[in-house]
């Protein structure tokens, strides 16, 4: 079975989670199953899943797994299907906070929270806060999107959460955990335990004793002596100790999503990124290192001196279907406009291609660029306060507009002439590819990884040194003022992304997935299974 772990997927998601959704549909496209794998508790993982055409059979929760709630009939829980064990109820809106209050005789009982309308327009029940005969809160039920009572948050009579409990559908125990005061007087989670459909009872101090208790059931359970167990570390957290720890055989793979240096621009000397250190200091002691890019496959292979296989393989797949769909000539789209379609934060430099616009106004005063993504509002909101400093400066607050984060990325790169990019760093960068496909010509800082890989320097766009502005904007008006180059640029990035068609992306996942196979073979003659064979009791376990 191959394995895609992360954490959690939501409403919006960064290119791990995007990169993921394609990789899954190519592995479905090829016949190779697949489990996205998922360690954070979320009610509504299948939801935004689903949404995204992922299948329950391809969903893996830590929580879920515990839960025997991998697969279920969903169900739809209005309100007035809780049972609160009293009665006359009255049921009060509170429109503002998307709930309802429950009374009993003027007591309060409960306040029902209930799924927003982003989610759905029907009254689903979200959540349900209990109060005793004092109206103090007691317990808080969260009720999984697909209709049924997933974990109660139990509490202390100073109003702090004492332990949280995890339910089967059928309203089992399956986990619990526990706070407890550290020695400096804090509450914190001291402990897990799961409760097996048989009673087995079994405690972890942390949430990495409940993982390594999952992988290790999962491992065996999808044990297959012809087929090896890959589990491809997209986001490592926990996951990183626990496998190299288990007790049965994988062939573990670490995708690095990013630039595995702090400063992109200095790969061979610059401290690492602190969300690869340790993976990178204990590489050797995985099977393969996943890299989105040739270059940064050869920059991680020189520096660590790697002793395991060393793959590139892109994050982004184009399908065969939409390299054959209709061209959208330059001349059909916004004139002399730019798009990005990107998270709003101080490492994507917006600000930057708005100095460049600056420049350039003058000899092309429409120029104009639309924005699409949510706003990083971390370090005292430091991204919006560099581009508005930029519009300020040169006077293109009519000319740069913002958007909230879209779906329809496709319909607002096609609309668009140029994708700008400059960004601090990268590690492949979804975007612009989705935007070539779309016939838009590229323009970049040369920066490590993706954007100096994708873009074909004078072929379906422009690199220009790192950090330079005044090259970037020299580019722009060079684009914008002559449309012949406009037009034939727009062609050859049409062209070249056939270069991450499905055929091409899966023909490097077959060497991947070859590699596991032959190393399975010498991994399983140093594995011996578990008996299983005759350890019942034979001869008091039959009837007379």
């Amino acid at each position: 079975m191959n394995f895609f772990l992360n954490s959690s997927f939501n409403a919006k998601n960064s290119g791990i989670e995007h990169a993921q959704l394609k990789r899954a549909k190519l592995f479905e496209k090829f016949g190779e199953d697949y489990r996205i794998v998922f360690h954070v508790w979320n009610p509504l993982l299948h939801y935004y899943l689903n949404k995204n055409d992922i299948a329950d059979q391809h969903i893996l929760n830590v929580f879920d797994y515990f839960q025997q709630a991998t697969h279920v009939e969903r169900k739809i829980i209005h309100p007035k299907d809780i049972d609160f064990g009293v009665s006359p109820l009255t049921y009060e809106r509170d429109e503002e906070q998307h709930r309802l209050i429950v009374y009993s005789n003027q007591q309060i009982v409960a306040r029902i929270n209930l799924f927003g309308k982003d989610i759905t327009d029907d009254e689903i029940v979200k959540s349900v806060e209990l109060f005793d005969g004092f109206n103090n809160l007691y317990c808080v039920d969260f009720y999984d999107y697909r209709g049924f009572l997933s974990m109660s948050q139990w509490y202390t009579p100073d109003n702090k959460i004492a332990t949280e409990t995890w339910y089967t559908p059928d309203g089992y125990p399956a986990v619990e955990d526990y706070f407890r005061k550290n020695a400096l007087g804090k509450i914190e989670k001291s402990g897990y335990k799961t409760i097996s459909p048989k009673g087995t009872v079994r405690t972890h101090h942390s949430i990495a004793g409940l993982l390594k208790e999952f992988l290790e059931d999962i491992n065996l359970e999808f044990m297959d002596k012809n087929h090896p167990n890959i589990y491809v570390m997209d986001r490592s957290d926990y996951f990183e100790e626990i496998l190299e720890d288990l007790s049965s055989p994988t062939y573990t793979a670490l995708y690095i999503h990013s630039s595995h240096a702090g400063d992109a621009q200095r790969p061979d000397t610059s401290i690492m990124n602190n969300n690869y250190e340790y993976t990178l200091t204990n590489a050797n002691r995985y099977d393969a290192i996943i890299c989105s890019t040739k270059k940064q496959t050869r920059d991680v292979t020189r520096r660590f001196n790697t002793d395991i296989d060393m793959f590139a393989i892109p994050v982004g797949v184009i399908k065969n279907k939409d390299l054959k769909k209709s061209r959208i000539p330059v001349s059909n789209r916004k004139k002399h406009s730019i798009v990005i379609t990107a998270r709003v934060s101080p490492e994507k430099q917006i600000n930057k291609i708005i100095d460049a616009m600056g420049m350039a106004k003058k000899e092309v005063p429409d120029i104009n660029m639309d924005v699409y993504g949510y706003i990083d509002h971390s370090n005292n909101d430091i991204a919006m306060k560099r581009i508005n400093k930029s519009l300020e400066k040169y006077d293109l607050k009519n000319a740069v507009h913002l958007h909230d984060y879209t779906n329809d990325v496709a319909k607002v790169q096609s609309n668009a002439q140029v994708y700008a990019l400059a960004s601090v760093m990268e590690g492949f960068n979804l975007a612009l590819l989705e935007a070539q496909n779309q016939g838009d010509v590229g323009i970049t800082f040369n920066t490590n990884y993706g954007p100096n890989e994708l873009i074909v320097d004078q072929k379906n766009g422009y690199i220009v040194d790192y950090d330079d502005t005044k090259a970037l904007s020299n580019r722009m008006v060079k684009l914008f003022t002559d449309d012949k180059l406009l037009q034939k640029m727009s062609d050859k990035a049409y062209d070249l992304s056939s270069r991450f068609s499905e055929d091409n992306v899966w023909k490097a996942w077959e060497k991947l997935l070859q590699a596991a196979k032959k190393s399975w073979r010498e991994k399983l003659k140093a594995y011996h299974f578990d008996i299983q064979q005759g350890l019942s009791d034979m001869e008091h376990g039959k009837e007379d």
